[in-house]
């Protein structure tokens, strides 16, 4: 991020990930590379192809009135393609809105209501559900469908212990966040963060739910139950309760 101009709103350093020669142009094929970078899979990367289908046309209002026929997406007036039944968390003109972040939380993040005040803030995929509902407003179907979109995608990426954690977010809309996850994955820290379709299948078929933080809270618990059991036989009982799982000592390559 250390080359990029000082002068950026929040939400064009959010998409300034995709746009790999800095050139205030984010192109299709930049689009797919990104999302394979941060280790989507190629099939959702292919889908992340709708983003120019969609938002290249009000970026290209900027400067002309005619289509981009190569579905560019122009960063410099990316703040029109902002659309509706959104957060508000960006501006009309992409500036961040902290104030209305700190509230999502504070409004949606139904765990600090429930005994769990000492944690760090975080959304939960019921919170997502009844915040997206909130939000939408009257006759905006497509805005309805770009917001849950972006919070799938989101959520994806980024779930831990199957929430979304405030921190994690914050990154996520100043852009920051883009550029650590490639750079975790380059270092293979496999870190567990995301969630995709080996999570999904595994413990399904293993465990018959698909919530995979779960299975991992309860190999932790069996772990915590032996203190004393010796380093080197806790690690080979570990092994067998991750293979028994469908667990694997490597990233997972890509989510969808």
């Amino acid at each position: 991020m250390s080359n990029l101009p000082v002068n950026l709103t929040a939400l064009q350093l959010h998409v300034a990930f995709w746009d790999l020669n800095n050139d205030a142009i984010i192109t299709p094929y930049e689009i797919y590379t990104g999302f394979r970078a941060l280790g989507f899979s190629i099939l959702f990367s292919l889908g992340g192809l709708l983003i120019p289908v969609f938002f290249s046309y009000p970026t290209t209002l900027g400067h002309s009135w005619l289509p981009d026929p190569l579905f560019r997406i122009y960063t410099n007036h990316i703040h029109k393609a902002k659309h509706g039944s959104d957060t508000g968390i960006y501006d009309s003109d992409g500036h961040l809105q902290l104030p209305l972040f700190d509230e999502m939380f504070d409004k949606m993040d139904t765990a600090s209501t429930d005994g769990m005040s000492n944690r760090e803030p975080s959304l939960g995929v019921g919170d997502l559900f009844r915040l997206h509902a909130k939000n939408r407003v009257a006759a905006d179907p497509a805005g309805w469908s770009f917001a849950a979109m972006e919070w799938w995608t989101t959520w994806l990426l980024l779930q831990r212990e199957g929430r979304l954690w405030k921190e994690d977010l914050r990154e996520m809309y100043d852009g920051t966040l883009f550029w650590k996850l490639r750079e975790r994955r380059n270092g293979r820290d496999c870190a567990r963060q995301g969630y995709g379709w080996k999570d999904w299948t595994n413990t399904m078929w293993y465990n018959g739910t698909w919530k995979s933080w779960e299975v991992d809270h309860h190999l932790n618990k069996a772990a915590a139950r032996q203190p004393e059991v010796s380093a080197s036989s806790l690690v080979a009982q570990e092994g067998q309760l991750l293979s028994q799982w469908g667990h694997n000592d490597t990233c997972a390559e890509g989510w969808d």
